[in-house]
């Protein structure tokens, strides 16, 4: 919800600690920048982005668009504005809020610089909540079905694994950070969940 990332930089909210920066910095081997967006702390759940681009909610302003500087942005012109929570995508492709018409579809395609497909993890909509990717593999909520992980596999192009994490917490993009390089997850995970998350995501 606090944060997002791609393979070279973290977005962070606007007060983070500096430790927590640095801890995240050296998680993932990335850039930290800190921000709002929208004038929120949510950054994670109103930002998505990839390597190529990002889409962010249509309330972003100018200032808080900097730190993604070379990468393409969308400013995302929909009602459907948390792209964070509607977005799951990595460099191979995107997986969207079904609630999204072919116009924003194709968008957010573009933006993204790949094939974006409208779907559901759990039966949930809003699949950035559901489901965290990188571009070794995808977690999912622990409800997410056969059909909906053969779709995501198919459209990411990765393995996709269902955990929990935060101690039980089944809406996993909600709880961590990551990118191939590594993750940064809630305090309460447990070791069995971290061993899924590392197994998920194609850690060792």
């Amino acid at each position: 919800m606090y944060a997002t990332a791609n393979e070279d930089l973290a977005i962070v909210v606007a007060d983070v600690a500096p430790k927590a920066a640095k801890v995240i910095g050296d998680a993932l081997d990335v850039r930290v920048a800190a921000t709002t967006v929208g004038g929120a702390n949510v950054v994670g759940a109103l930002l998505a982005m990839n390597s190529r681009g990002a889409v962010v909610t249509g309330f972003a302003g100018p200032r808080e668009l900097e730190p993604l500087k070379g990468l393409a942005v969308l400013v995302l012109p929909h009602r459907l504005n948390a792209a964070g929570n509607n977005i799951l995508c990595n460099d191979r492709g995107a997986l969207v809020n079904p609630g999204y018409d072919d116009r924003t579809v194709r968008l957010i395609g573009d933006a993204l610089g790949v094939e974006t497909v409208r779907g559901t993890v759990a039966g949930m909509r809003t699949i950035g909540s559901a489901g965290v990717a990188t571009n070794k593999g995808m977690l999912a909520h622990p409800h997410a079905s056969e059909a909906e992980l053969a779709v995501v596999k198919d459209v990411l192009k990765v393995p996709a694994m269902i955990t929990t994490a935060n101690y039980g917490t089944a809406q996993v993009g909600a709880c961590l950070v990551a990118n191939t390089k590594g993750a940064v997850v809630g305090d309460r995970t447990t070791p069995i969940e971290l061993g899924r998350i590392e197994e998920g995501l194609g850690y060792f």
